[in-house]
């Protein structure tokens, strides 16, 4: 995109008050990406808000080959992957004892079926395998293509595809209760 080409221009020759035009452009799309791979909005915060960090760390010297957004939504693939392997190695909690993210504008009554809805959804998500979750979350929150996927994950296409195609299966199942907890 011709303005994220600018943006990083600019950004390059010394205005690092562009970034926050970034942010401001891409932090939804990001924060989205982040809380559904990591199941936590205090940790997706982190993981974004580092991912701006470390692009500013970078001034003068950052160099795209492909859009904007890809490197961000790399970035943040990479920051949560990083945060789940931290998480392996010195546990500390579950994916499912996040707080919710609270609806808002919703009566009483809605907001109690929102929220359980949501905690199912989060519980699912936290049982499929980690690649399986994260191809579709770029394919439902990103939203990439397979081939796009596939390439940032070091996959061939039809993987990609597959993944994505157990994980809708699996989630469809435990949603529907056909898989015994």
């Amino acid at each position: 995109m011709l303005e994220d080409r600018i943006l990083v221009w600019r950004f390059n020759h010394g205005r690092p008050e562009v970034l926050h035009l970034v942010y401001e452009k891409y932090k939804t799309d990001l924060m989205t990406l982040a809380t559904a791979l990591l199941g936590d909005l205090a940790t997706a915060e982190d993981v974004v808000h580092d991912v701006f960090l470390s692009l500013l760390k970078l001034s003068g010297r950052v160099k795209l080959t492909g859009s904007l957004k890809g490197y961000l939504t790399t970035s943040v693939m990479n920051g949560a992957r990083n945060v789940i392997r931290a998480h392996r190695r010195h546990p500390t909690g579950e994916l499912d004892e996040a707080d919710p993210i609270p609806a808002q504008d919703t009566m009483p009554d809605d907001a109690a079926v929102i929220k359980e809805q949501l905690d199912r959804l989060k519980w699912a998500l936290g049982e499929l395998p980690y690649e399986q979750r994260e191809v579709l979350v770029l394919r439902v929150y990103g939203p990439m293509a397979f081939k796009e996927i596939a390439r940032q994950q070091g996959i061939g296409t039809n993987t990609a595809l597959g993944r994505y195609r157990y994980a809708v299966d699996r989630l469809r199942s435990m949603l529907n209760s056909e898989v015994t907890q």
